[in-house]
């Protein structure tokens, strides 16, 4: 639960009038994306969880389907419009990863698609380490280490700008082309 939600619940009732009744109010959850991706997993979700552990975790509709043979796959949730956007990766029916490809999420830390590397070398400093990328001329991978188990791992384009993000466990968060 996250610290603004527990704040709120942890608040008692201000004391009523004799012969009143007291009512309380509870306010609504905050949504915090930024709490949301860790190093260790994403909310609820940790690394290492079994495929029906995460969906009991994660308490909606995703698409997707496990493998048989343990092999690499994706679950997305069902309000993505494209797999590319946002997705969780499993490798031997356990969570070992997240992709998110748009600019609506926070990475841990505070990195996001669309900032260019000094900012990302702004907000992790020496934790950056910089590699070629595979596929693309001039562009390249800045990886974090996380404070947990959890690496955060950033692609750029050409030009120096965030194009996507992931957080994961070794070995799954160096696999370039996802479960390919």
């Amino acid at each position: 639960m996250s610290a603004l939600l527990l704040a709120a619940c942890d608040k008692a009732p201000a004391p009523s009038a004799p012969g009143t009744a007291a009512t309380t109010t509870v306010a609504a959850p905050v949504h915090d994306d930024a709490a949301m991706a860790r190093y260790d997993g994403y909310g609820d979700m940790r690394f290492g969880m079994d495929d029906k552990a995460f969906r009991h975790a994660w308490q909606g509709e995703l698409a997707g389907t496990p493998t048989t043979d343990g092999s690499c796959y994706y679950l997305t949730p069902k309000w993505i419009k494209s797999a590319a956007d946002f997705g969780f990766m499993f490798e031997q029916g356990r969570f070992v990863r997240y992709d998110v490809g748009n600019a609506k999420e926070t990475a841990p830390g505070g990195g996001k698609a669309g900032m260019n590397v000094e900012q990302i070398r702004t907000l992790y400093g020496d934790h950056v380490e910089q590699s070629p990328h595979k596929y693309e001329a001039g562009a390249f991978y800045l990886r974090v280490a996380g404070h947990d188990s959890g690496v955060l791992v950033f692609e750029t384009d050409a030009a120096g700008k965030i194009t996507r993000w992931r957080v994961g466990v070794p070995p799954q968060i160096d696999y370039v082309e996802g479960c390919s």
